[in-house]
């Protein structure tokens, strides 16, 4: 570490740590924050928003295994927000034949679920979200619909021991 530090001190850069200096930031890190703005920018452009009966469809940029936009519903509820799959991970699981009630894979989801702070009622992924927390939950939300979409713990019904 003392060979790192000493180059590094012998190289140094006088026009970045003039940057550093005036900013307090090296350009580095101003150049990465301008491209997590520019990926916030293309999110929320890429989100699209609509109203179904009570309830307020989120459509995300964000693709399943078929293709398809990944969407969410949202609906006020106490001081804040209920969002849901709508059914849509359970049900594609089944669809493609995943048993999702074998021993395996109740234990992935539960503990996907678990770790994310999602629940499972009625065959759907719900959070709960207050005003403070919905970008959390959100991304939570959609990181299990991803995790649990995207496993390889499935084994089609009436296959395996």
């Amino acid at each position: 570490m003392a060979n790192v530090t000493a180059m590094t001190q012998a190289d140094a850069d006088p026009l970045r740590d003039a940057t550093t200096a005036a900013t307090g930031a090296p350009p580095m890190i101003e150049e990465m924050q301008e491209l997590v703005d520019q990926h916030w920018n293309w999110l929320r452009d890429q989100t699209r928003l609509r109203v179904v009966d009570d309830w307020i469809e989120i459509t995300t940029p964000y693709l399943d295994q078929h293709n398809d936009y990944l969407q969410i519903y949202a609906r006020r509820h106490d001081d804040g927000w209920l969002l849901t799959d709508d059914g849509y991970v359970i049900g594609d699981l089944e669809q493609s034949g995943c048993n999702v009630d074998g021993p395996e894979q109740k234990a992935m989801f539960s503990a996907t679920l678990a770790g994310l702070g999602v629940r499972s009622e009625n065959g759907c992924l719900v959070v709960q979200a207050s005003p403070v927390d919905f970008a959390l939950r959100k991304h939570n939300l959609l990181q299990a619909m991803q995790v649990l979409l995207g496993s390889h713990h499935c084994q089609a019904q009436g296959e395996g021991p």
